[in-house]
């Protein structure tokens, strides 16, 4: 691409951004919602590592369907709210990924075996 057509869809971009339609999605809880929901995926896959005898099986259990819940939720909503979608399709697999470490862990008969050592620094 050359400088001129980088430089032309640079701009059309930053004008895209200041758009009224942008400063009022940036401004809705359209946008807000889903950037705050994005917590609950990005602190289980920060769990991912963890010893799984700390995994509340309810508590895993309950976010998967809730996500299930809100995927179907922001895909029926008008405007459709992919971003929204998006952050609980990442949470109902980290979810899955939780609970299948939970139910091994739960059922093992060496329970020291499946736990993930802690790093050490």
């Amino acid at each position: 691409m050359s400088q001129k057509k980088a430089a032309t869809l640079g701009q059309k971009i930053v004008e895209n951004l200041k758009s009224k339609e942008m400063r009022d999605y940036f401004m809705s809880t359209h946008f807000w919602g889903p950037v705050a929901n994005w917590g609950i995926p990005l602190a289980a896959i920060a769990d991912i590592r963890s010893d799984p005898k700390y995994i509340s099986g309810k508590m895993t259990l309950a976010l998967t369907v809730y996500s299930g819940v809100f995927m179907r939720f922001a895909l029926k909503v008008k405007p459709k709210n992919m971003l929204l979608f998006a952050c609980h399709v990442t949470n109902a697999t980290v979810q899955t990924i939780q609970g299948v470490r939970y139910i091994k862990y739960q059922f093992s008969s060496d329970k020291k075996s499946i736990a993930v050592p802690s790093a050490t620094m």
